[in-house]
């Protein structure tokens, strides 16, 4: 008897946490993504220098590498989301329209073909694309190896009514 108990407990504790997981998350609408690859790399330590520009990319541990493509339809969107670790991201075609939640007015950033941003990882943010054509863009995501590339995020209070 006191087995069942348990299980049903434990049942009820497990359908409780999905179903949660569920309300709190803002769907993904009007978005196919194509995954070119995924690559799997052991620690990455590179830097380039020169009189006028540097880079460096540092990691500790193993890492996968994706490089997809998204085509987002006018009004279609990722949903509040965040990553556990850096994407780059370059608009084809199109554009695209970035919140981010740490922004405590959640000021809209408008991003144009042949240009892009940094998602630096950690940070709980959406896009979407409010323009009238179909939007291309371009990710490139280093993330720890095998990681969810993405994870949904509750929609942030201080970005109401947006998604």
């Amino acid at each position: 008897m006191r087995i069942r108990f348990v299980l049903a407990l434990l049942v009820v504790v497990a359908a409780l946490a999905a179903y949660g997981g569920t309300v709190l998350a803002t769907s993904v609408h009007g978005v196919t993504s194509t995954i070119f690859a995924i690559g799997q790399f052991h620690e990455i330590d590179s830097k380039t220098l020169s009189p006028h520009w540097q880079a460096r990319i540092d990691t500790k541990g193993e890492s996968d590498v994706w490089m997809l493509q998204n085509t987002i339809v006018p009004g279609g969107s990722f949903g509040w989301h965040s990553h556990p670790g850096p994407s780059l991201v370059v608009v084809k075609s199109g554009a695209l329209t970035l919140y981010r939640a740490d922004d405590p007015a959640c000021t809209p950033e408008h991003v144009s073909a042949g240009s892009g941003f940094v998602d630096n990882g950690g940070d709980t943010h959406l896009v979407r694309n409010e323009g009238t054509v179909d939007a291309v863009v371009y990710v490139t995501s280093i993330v720890p190896r095998g990681a969810q590339r993405r994870i949904d995020e509750p929609q942030p209070s201080n970005c109401a009514g947006i998604q």
